[in-house]
């Protein structure tokens, strides 16, 4: 395909996903207002969570550009941002490999090499998993303890069995039978170094917290009572995005990380604010990656390239 007909392609692409994000933002906003929870519009908390939210996406870009360091390839911050929030956008088509395949392509197309695109995005989603299991064992138990009776028990389990999952994947030849698994080339057989990988690891931690804190703002921007502590907010978006993200075949975990989160917190919130606090997180999170793509899908390629 030659430059103008790859351009052509990209901008069908993103039209697609703007039409299909903006009817579920329709659907979902009606059924928000709908939803009989007393409202207090906080404009500067919703401000702080969509900017929190910005601000570990740019974490999550650094992650990816350091794992591709470890494996010999190096980008500007600017395009593999570029790279990220779009390709993010294939979440959006069932199964969960068109983000990975549309950042592959669009790392080739910007000098680095596929494979290395590939195994880094594997890589990094893995230790999202565990680091996220982590998570959710250490800030689950006050959300579960009243319908899960031996949840103290199961979550210091859940946690170290993520903390072994996560050492795993700081072993060389753990890393290079996982790649195998997902037929990805490595050249050479080598891996990222340890200080790559961990640097992964403890991006993925911070971002869980983040997101979290997120919620928590988002909560307190939108309701007039919303006695969600920052753990359980931390917990149930960590709990609730697992569920989503390990849905296979469904786009962007659509309903089931609704179901999970308002399973999770409406014996805090109330089943109605629960509910609500599913949608408009989902909402934020729709304008969020929308919007850390819109620039980039409004210049060309070339114009990125010139910050690098």
């Amino acid at each position: 395909m030659n430059r103008r007909g790859w351009r052509v392609t990209q901008w069908i692409f993103a039209v697609a996903i703007v039409v299909v994000a903006g009817r579920s933002v329709v659907a979902n906003w009606s059924r928000l207002a709908t939803q009989p929870v007393e409202w207090r519009i906080a404009p500067l908390f919703i401000a702080a969570a969509l900017l929190l939210t910005w601000a570990m996406y740019l974490v999550l870009v650094e992650a990816w550009r350091v794992m591709l360091a470890g494996w010999g390839e190096t980008i500007g911050l600017w395009p593999a941002a570029r790279i990220w929030t779009v390709s993010s956008l294939g979440k959006y088509v069932p199964g969960q490999v068109w983000a990975i395949a549309g950042m592959a392509v669009m790392a080739q197309r910007a000098g680095i090499a596929a494979w290395a695109a590939t195994s880094s995005s594997i890589l990094l989603q893995g230790l999202a998993v565990g680091t996220g299991a982590a998570v959710l064992g250490a800030t689950g138990v006050s959300l579960l303890e009243g319908q899960v009776p031996a949840v103290r028990t199961i979550l210091v389990v859940l946690v170290a069995l993520s903390a072994a999952g996560v050492a795993l994947l700081l072993w060389p030849p753990f890393v290079r039978r996982v790649l195998g698994i997902f037929r990805t080339e490595l050249r050479g057989g080598a891996v990222p170094a340890f200080g790559n990988i961990l640097f992964g690891a403890l991006a993925n931690l911070l971002a869980w917290l983040g997101y979290g804190f997120g919620l928590w703002l988002l909560a307190r921007g939108l309701f007039a009572a919303a006695p969600l502590s920052l753990p359980q907010a931390i917990g149930a978006f960590t709990a609730s995005y697992l569920a989503g993200f390990l849905a296979f075949g469904i786009p962007d975990g659509l309903v089931v990380r609704e179901a999970v989160f308002v399973g999770m917190t409406q014996a805090t919130l109330g089943g109605p604010t629960a509910l609500a606090l599913a949608l408009a997180s989902r909402l934020l999170r729709k304008f969020a990656q929308c919007g850390a793509a819109a620039p980039f899908l409004l210049t060309s390629p070339e114009r990125t390239r010139a910050h690098t």
